[in-house]
């Protein structure tokens, strides 16, 4: 009799954390290293096909407006595990130190019962904490044969490409997981982070397509200071070697960044990849003796070249993922997300890099899909942020939502749900002084406009008509056509600095 109840006992509980498992979504969030909206061909046809991606957006949404609190790579991250902007999680800049010690939705969804994972680029200084299982690399990284940092603090170095390693070891959690609770795994990429070093696998992959020039790409920031400020422009501030893998070693006149870092730790097959691949580009080089816009623009060409080589490693290893949960029944009740830490530049301006609140940077590409949960297909062309992340996937398992978190969920919006929704997006950008040159500034943006302070050093206000203007070359501030519209945008900027506590100058 006794053995009949255990056996009951033992078959309960078993069923409860098989219904509990299934009524809970597990969560899959791949996060690439400033992947522009732009190239992934959901968003955006002509310059890059990823299948993979448009996969997730096909079988699910397409956030047209997902936008970053502060673009730039550590800040981001901070604002996505905590749901809270940077003045009040702490991590400003790139130059802090993450306070791990701090609620994250990775502990809360522990503390319920989830398995938690984070595989690869992790970039906050301090240990990640909140987690079953976690390997980093250590800050950005490296492409070519990468060091990762286990839990008990030792490193190890792993020969390949850290795109498809990432992705190794992410499956391989999930090999070895309790498949009797739902987990969370953040799938954290470094590509296609700058300088852009691809797998040796993709070097014949888009060899001499023709990228089409931005129409902006010679802007000459009239009427912008803190754009003309900036150091990140493909003409001026991208590196021959480092950048765009010319050797200029034996230059006496190219002093700086004669090596491409990485390369170093290449083994001898990679290396002779390498050198087949960008010797020729080399020579070509040094025989043409470019100047000028014609410099200019064979620039911007290896630049895309490189950097859509990188995405279609990331593509490819996203084609893994969904493969995975395919093979093994995880599909149907697996949120999985895809996204970036914040936009890039691919020449817009004449820039590369992030950081400025004009559109390229500011929007973040998001694709989602939960078949068992989310019915809904199509677009979502509410203003969501990266404060959004966390509310959500604490709501969908389940979890309260502490009252201190700044976003909102974004479930309604993914179900189809009518609901009160935000008018307008805050943005606050701190690291001046610092790489790249760009001014502190905060500003607001609604469905047709946008209005920034650019602060600190200079004292600057920017205002542009995103309907008639959605390139951002004319700044309107104190045209009188704009007068009642500023009087607004001031307002509304004022109220979002209060709701969201920022009182910082």
């Amino acid at each position: 009799m006794k053995y009949m109840i255990l056996v009951g006992c033992s078959l309960l509980i078993a069923f409860n954390s098989f219904a509990q498992t299934k009524k809970r979504p597990n969560i899959i969030m791949i996060m690439s290293d400033d992947h522009a909206q732009n190239a992934i061909s959901t968003f955006h046809k002509g310059l890059t096909e990823t299948p993979n991606i448009d996969r997730i957006g096909k079988e699910g949404l397409v956030f047209k407006r997902s936008y970053c609190t502060n673009s730039i790579c550590a800040p981001s991250r901070a604002v996505i595990i905590t749901g809270k902007f940077s003045h009040l999680n702490g991590h400003i800049d790139n130059n802090v130190r993450f306070d791990s010690s701090q609620q994250t939705f990775p502990k809360l969804l522990q503390q319920a019962g989830y398995q938690t994972a984070l595989v690869g680029k992790w970039h906050l200084v301090s240990n990640p904490t909140g987690f079953n299982y976690w390997t980093v690399v250590p800050g950005q990284g490296q492409y070519y044969n990468p060091d990762f940092i286990k839990m008990d603090g030792k490193r190890e170095r792993v020969e390949g490409y850290a795109t498809n390693i990432i992705t190794d070891k992410a499956l391989n959690w999930l090999d070895g997981r309790d498949t009797t609770q739902p987990f969370c795994l953040l799938l954290y990429n470094k590509a296609p982070h700058r300088n852009w070093l691809p797998d040796t696998a993709d070097f014949d992959k888009f060899r001499g397509r023709k990228y089409p020039l931005p129409p902006n790409f010679y802007d000459d920031y009239e009427g912008r200071t803190a754009a003309g400020l900036q150091e990140m422009t493909i003409a001026n501030h991208m590196h021959l070697a480092s950048d765009l893998k010319v050797d200029t070693s034996s230059d006496p006149n190219r002093p700086w960044q004669q090596r491409v870092s990485g390369t170093e730790r290449m083994n001898a097959q990679q290396k002779a990849a390498w050198d087949r691949e960008y010797d020729p580009i080399t020579a070509a080089f040094k025989r043409d003796k470019l100047t000028g816009k014609a410099l200019a623009e064979w620039k911007y060409q290896r630049y895309m070249e490189d950097y859509m080589r990188c995405i279609a490693s990331v593509d490819r290893n996203v084609g893994r993922v969904l493969d995975y949960l395919d093979q093994h029944g995880l599909a149907e009740n697996t949120i999985v997300i895809y996204t970036s830490d914040q936009g890039f530049y691919l020449g817009e301006h004449g820039w590369y890099d992030k950081r400025f609140m004009y559109e390229e940077s500011l929007v973040m590409p998001m694709v989602m899909r939960y078949p068992t949960g989310i019915k809904k297909k199509g677009e979502v062309n509410e203003m969501v942020q990266n404060i959004d992340y966390a509310p959500t996937f604490l709501e969908y398992a389940g979890v309260k939502l502490p009252a201190d978190l700044q976003g909102k969920s974004m479930k309604p919006l993914m179900e189809g749900k009518k609901t009160a929704w935000r008018d307008a997006i805050y943005y606050h950008y701190y690291e001046f002084p610092g790489e790249h040159k760009v001014r502190r500034h905060y500003g607001v943006r609604t469905d047709r406009y946008k209005l920034i302070h650019f602060y600190n050093d200079i004292d600057k206000w920017e205002l542009y008509d995103l309907q008639k203007d959605p390139t951002e070359m004319k700044n309107v501030y104190g045209d009188p056509a704009y007068k009642a519209v500023e009087k607004e945008l001031h307002q509304k900027l004022e109220a979002l600095r209060k709701q969201y506590k920022d009182d910082s100058k």
